[in-house]
C-alpha cells in the first residue's frame, strides 16, 4: 500500500468501510485508521468522511469553467461538449471506484443527496456560461436553462450506462447524445433545396481515433435522432 497516493488509499479505505460496516457505522477515524494515516491526514486531504469517496469536484467544476471560459460566440457549442467530455472521463478515469461509488449512492440516502448536490453545481455553471452566450434575446434565460438541464442530463444517461456496464465506449456514446442536444436547442435555416426543410447539427472534437470509426458513430447518431 505504501506506493499508493495517500488520497486514494483514503478512498479505497472508505469504500471498503461502508461496505463492511455501513455509512453511519463508519467514522473518519475508522478509515484513517483503514488507511494507515492519522486523522489530521485525512482532514488535510477531504473535509469530511463522505468527501472521501467523491471526485474533487472544486477542482473539475475549474477544469470545466476554465474549458468554457476559453471559448468564443463561434465555439461555444463545442465548448460546452468539451467540457461535458472533462466530468465524464475523470468518472471513466477512476473505473472500479466509480463504480463501487455508484453501488453506495444507490442505496445510502446521504450520499445519494451528496451526489444530487453536486450534479446541481455543474448544471448551474453550464446555464451561467449558455445564458452569457446566448445574451439578452428574450427567452434566453428559459432556452440557458432547459439546454444546460439536457446537457447534464446526457452526461449523466451516457455516465449510468457505463457504470452499468452497457457500453464500453462512453466518450463516442457522449458525443452522439451531445449531438442531439444541440439538434433540440437550434434550428437553422434550411438550405435551398435541402428535403423537407431538414437539418443536422455536427459537433467535430480533436479526436485520436481511427476516422472511419469517428464517421460510424456519427452516422450511427444521425439515424437514432
Amino acid at each position: 500500500m505504501t506506493g499508493i497516493p495517500v488520497r486514494d488509499r483514503l478512498v479505497d479505505a472508505a469504500l471498503e468501510l461502508f461496505d463492511e460496516r455501513g455509512y453511519e457505522q463508519t467514522t473518519a477515524d475508522d478509515i484513517a485508521d483503514r488507511a494507515g494515516v492519522g486523522r489530521t491526514t485525512l482532514f488535510r486531504h477531504y473535509r469530511s468522511k463522505e468527501d472521501v469517496i467523491f471526485p474533487d469536484h472544486d477542482r473539475l467544476l475549474a477544469a470545466v469553467k476554465d474549458r468554457l471560459a476559453t471559448s468564443s460566440a463561434d465555439t461555444a457549442i463545442v465548448a460546452v461538449t468539451e467540457a461535458v467530455r472533462l466530468v465524464l472521463l475523470r468518472y471513466v478515469e477512476e473505473d472500479d471506484r466509480a463504480r463501487r461509488r455508484y453501488a453506495l449512492t444507490s442505496r445510502i440516502s446521504t450520499l445519494r443527496d451528496r451526489e444530487i448536490a453536486s450534479v446541481a453545481r455543474y448544471q448551474r455553471l453550464f446555464r451561467e456560461f449558455i445564458a452569457e452566450w446566448m445574451g439578452p434575446d428574450p427567452g434566453a434565460a428559459l432556452r440557458a436553462e432547459l439546454m444546460a438541464a439536457a446537457v447534464v442530463s446526457a452526461h449523466n444517461h451516457v455516465l449510468r450506462r457505463w457504470l452499468r456496464r452497457d457500453t464500453t465506449e462512453p466518450a463516442a456514446e457522449l458525443d452522439a447524445a451531445m449531438a442531439q442536444v444541440v439538434a433540440l436547442f437550434t434550428a437553422p435555416e434550411p438550405a435551398p433545396g435541402t428535403p423537407n426543410g431538414g437539418s443536422t447539427a455536427v459537433i467535430v472534437l480533436h479526436d485520436r481515433r481511427d476516422p472511419e470509426y469517428v464517421a460510424a458513430t456519427i452516422r450511427r447518431a444521425l439515424q437514432e435522432a
